[in-house]
């Protein structure tokens, strides 16, 4: 049902009171802030560790504060702030707390924008989104709030890399980066999607640098066997299967004699390594460039780099690449073989190096004519005949093996286990699982970023900042715009300092941390947000989480979500935490889109949630937003759509007043009588429960509750001759004040007090009685010519053809048959019917 289907409105009611979002809003916020109506203690942490069953963790991901807050904002927490008041009501002592993702490229970009220092960009950012979802209305645990760029955060940021740090897993060294030229920062594999840097769209191009890396590898089992636990969409587990992609083979080593260097190279067909006739780089390989640094090399490195993966692995692209002038040893059987570089090979598969079999790879076959490189086939299609060049070739499935020494004659798999044992005798590989996962690659050369908490020393190496030492503080730099280097590496005061361990003269690490590195574990610090003596008590944490219920766009499906599950993890480990997942169920959110694009200011389609709220009512934005279709999914904003709702909140308002002052307060009066505005109520209670429990439905529960309106204001038209159902009625619309409360905060508070006298909040989630919720009759609704001429009752069991008897035997409907001919009849069964006459 839609918001604007409902009689017209009472104009004699109008004229006396109207609804006003901007007296009521104000009044219920006032409340809520100073009684702090939604914090929530962690007393029972420690008191009744045994009664975390009754706990709900509902958390929004934390916004960058850049700007102010856009309507992506506002449906993300408007779909938790719907879950934790549902959860409240039933009896659940919820955590619901807010934050900033303050660091990172999106708050220094915004500052560079704006031509503010970020530290001042940022605030100002916050000071705005704390504004607006105060306006909101916003069930936030204001008391937990923090920026990550506070130094009471990152302080434990720090901490945390220095426990990484003391067990390996966060290391330094030599690699291949992405690096874009206008951000003039590093960036992750994942930051670097489609050939260009996520933020500014610039081309990325190849750079060897000296970088921090976490050794999230380590987890990529765990990672990978642990989703099947998780109450995750089913896309997003399988996006970060994908990503993690493990795959089973064999290693292998080819060795560059002429310089004394080992390749290691992944592969699931060793079946085929006797038909290895060339080797491959990816252009991102550490090596590349020392094997052969050219001009003409560095160029189509830096070409590659800048192209999607996809396009370069595409199979209809024409196959380029260069030789490098060097050769490598294949280890079966002695052959010196070509190396080349050539964008089809990604860093991301292996080891970023190829065994080329162009008698049994389609690309590699592409490659091997391009280049007119030998093809030496070594597994037999069956029924097939060998020859120079065979014409069946790339082959691809399983056969006889051929030109394979000791192998020839085997069937390819019988012999594939075979195959990799006698390379592990030799020396010449082993046994192997391979990721697409990659180390998280962590140096960013910004300013806005958490400091490093590491120490340069030339004797001593890196020395890590002590702990009593932390936070190592973001030292105030005038100039932070991007230089190729770090704009720290310039504040020579902060840059010089002593070595830690020997006292010596020793200079900080100037990178910043990845603004992903402060979000990994932020929902860890809302359980103990103002403990200054740890990140988190231990046992506080191990009771609030793992975070009950995640609420996200799907865009962080990979990212955000990876890492936090790494760090989850990692601290576990370290005996910090009692468990190893941190988000047990997840809901992805689709997009607010317009005129069916996707908001964005170059096409002039942005539209700000302040703008809606200042003109109708944070619950008119709230409450739309939620309607217009299921919340999993994209939905197109219309204005016209947000008028409908505006109208039915006002409607409820209207007609809450209106009972308030008509009909008694006191006793319940004859609830007894099991009437049709009775049983709808009990309907909407159950629809509403089931729909918001079950499986987030926002827009069905909204639509449930107009239809309880819809009923209710008939039923008050006919009030007059049954004045003993005014009981019924004033039930009926403080049910509806209940219901559209997690939706529709303020107004859900109004009407229920109005009629009840009652915070609805303090009240537990009404109960639908079964009783109730079957009838012996409905309510048939007949029309003609498709408008509504009457309502008759039915028995619940009529068929089709009774359902018509009963339809014209209404008196208004033969009123307007009078005359006509009925050409058709439409029946929708236990529901309508309706009789197209001429």
């Amino acid at each position: 049902m839609r918001a604007e289907d409902h009689p017209p409105a009472d104009n004699l009611l109008i004229a006396m009171r109207r609804y006003d979002p901007t007296q009521i809003e104000p009044k219920w916020q006032r409340i809520w802030a100073q009684e702090r109506t939604w914090e929530v203690s962690n007393e029972p942490a420690a008191s009744l560790p045994a009664a975390a069953a009754d706990k709900s963790y509902v958390l929004e991901m934390l916004p960058y504060p850049s700007g102010e807050p856009h309507m992506g904002h506002l449906k993300c927490y408007s779909i938790g702030d719907a879950i934790a008041h549902f959860r409240r009501r039933r009896g659940e002592r919820v955590l619901h707390p807010m934050g900033y993702d303050a660091f990172g490229l999106p708050a220094e970009n915004h500052a560079i924008k704006t031509g503010r220092h970020p530290r001042e960009s940022t605030e100002a950012s916050i000071a705005q989104f704390r504004e607006q979802f105060r306006s909101w209305g916003i069930s936030i645990d204001w008391s937990r709030e923090f920026g990550t760029h506070e130094p009471d955060y990152y302080r434990w940021t720090q901490w945390i890399f220095l426990r990484l740090f003391e067990r390996g897993l966060a290391y330094r060294r030599d690699a291949a980066v992405k690096w874009c030229p206008t951000d003039e920062t590093v960036l992750a594999n994942e930051q670097a999607r489609d050939g260009v840097c996520e933020r500014c769209g610039t081309p990325v191009v190849a750079r060897q640098l000296e970088q921090w890396f976490f050794r999230i590898t380590d987890y990529a089992d765990r990672l990978l066997d642990d989703l099947d636990s998780l109450d995750w969409p089913e896309h997003v587990k399988t996006m970060q299967r994908n990503w993690i992609g493990r795959s089973h083979g064999a290693e292998v080593v080819f060795r560059c004699e002429e310089l004394g260097t080992d390749y290691p190279v992944f592969t699931t067909r060793p079946d085929t390594l006797f038909g290895a006739t060339f080797f491959v780089l990816a252009p991102e390989h550490p090596d590349v460039l020392k094997l052969n640094d050219s001009p003409e090399v560095r160029s189509y490195v830096d070409r590659a780099v800048a192209e999607p993966p996809e396009q370069r692995g595409s199979e209809l692209r024409e196959k380029t690449g260069i030789p490098l002038g060097r050769t490598v040893t294949n280890p079966v059987n002695g052959e010196q073989i070509p190396v080349y570089v050539a964008d089809y090979v990604l860093m991301e598969y292996g080891t970023g190096a190829i065994m080329a079999v162009p008698a049994h790879d389609e690309r590699d076959h592409e490659f091997a004519q391009a280049f007119e490189l030998p093809v030496r086939e070594v597994v037999r299609a069956p029924g097939e005949e060998g020859g120079e060049d065979p014409v069946h070739l790339p082959y691809t499935g399983d056969g006889e093996m051929v030109n394979s020494g000791r192998f020839d004659g085997r069937h390819n798999r019988d012999a594939f286990d075979e195959i990799v044992a006698w390379l592990a005798e030799e020396g010449l590989g082993r046994p192997a699982v391979s990721f697409r996962l990659r180390d998280w690659l962590i140096s960013r050369q910004r300013y806005w970023g958490c400091p490093i908490p590491i120490v340069h020393c030339e004797r001593c190496g890196l020395v890590a900042v002590p702990d009593d030492e932390l936070p190592v503080e973001l030292p105030d730099v005038q100039d932070y715009a991007p230089k190729g280097r770090s704009p720290l590496a310039a504040a020579t005061e902060w840059v010089e300092t002593e070595c830690p361990s020997c006292g010596g003269a020793a200079r900080r690490e100037t990178d910043t941390m990845d603004t992903f590195v402060d979000s990994s574990w932020y929902f860890l610090r809302y359980c103990d947000a103002r403990n200054a003596e740890a990140a988190f008590d231990r046992e506080i944490g191990d009771y609030w989480m793992p975070v009950d219920q995640y609420i996200g766009g799907v865009e962080h499906a990979i990212l955000h979500l990876m890492y936090a599950r790494f760090f989850t993890k990692a601290l576990a480990d370290l005996d910090l935490l009692g468990f190893e997942e941190p988000f047990a169920s997840l809901f992805t959110q689709g997009m607010i889109t317009r005129e069916g694009a996707k908001m964005a200011k170059s096409r002039g389609n942005v539209i700000s949630p302040r703008d809606y709220v200042e003109r109708y009512g944070a619950d008119t934005a709230r409450c739309y937003i939620l309607y217009i279709g299921p919340p999993d999914q994209d939905a197109d904003w219309s204005d016209e759509g947000v008028g409908g709702i505006h109208r039915f909140l006002a409607r409820l308002w209207r007609l809450a007043d209106e009972v308030a002052e008509q009909t008694p307060s006191e006793g319940d009066g004859d609830l007894a009588e099991p009437t049709a505005l009775l049983r709808k109520a009990h309907w909407a209670i159950g629809k509403v429960t089931s729909d918001l429990g079950e499986r987030f439905a926002f827009n069905t529960a909204i639509a449930a509750v107009i239809e309880l309106v819809n009923d209710a204001y008939r039923y008050k038209d006919e009030l007059a001759a049954r004045p003993a159902g005014a009981p019924q009625l004033r039930f009926a619309v403080a049910t509806a004040g209940s219901l559209i409360f997690p939706f529709a905060p303020h107004l859900g508070s109004e009407v229920y007090e109005l009629l009840t006298g009652a915070r609805v909040w303090e009240q537990p989630w009404p109960e639908a009685d079964p009783a109730l919720l079957t009838s012996e009759t409905f309510e048939l609704i007949v029309q003609v010519n498709g408008k509504l001429r009457d309502r008759v009752a039915a028995p619940a069991d009529a068929s089709q053809e009774d359902q018509e008897r009963l339809a014209l035997g209404s008196e208004k409907v033969a009123a307007q048959l009078d005359g006509g001919q009925i050409v058709k009849t439409v029946v929708v069964p236990g529901r309508l019917v309706n009789f197209v006459v001429r």
